[in-house]
């Protein structure tokens, strides 16, 4: 039995595959780049190593050093 192909789907599969040759810098993907690489996870970081040291406080411990 053969499969009839969805057009919308091999359209999108063929932009997929050749995204770094149509991918351009501007202003929006340098926001999205630094949000997602570089904000978030240092919000992460931040919020995680806040977590620990508020522990280390209720426990009676000195703080722990991270980095």
């Amino acid at each position: 039995m053969e499969v009839g192909k969805n057009r919308f789907i091999e359209d999108w599969s063929t932009v997929r595959e050749n995204l770094e040759f149509g991918f351009r810098w501007n202003r929006r993907s340098l926001f999205v780049v630094g949000l997602f690489g570089v904000a978030a996870p240092v919000f992460l970081y931040k919020a995680i190593v806040k977590e620990f040291h508020m522990q280390d406080e209720a426990a009676g411990r000195p703080l722990r050093k991270f980095l």
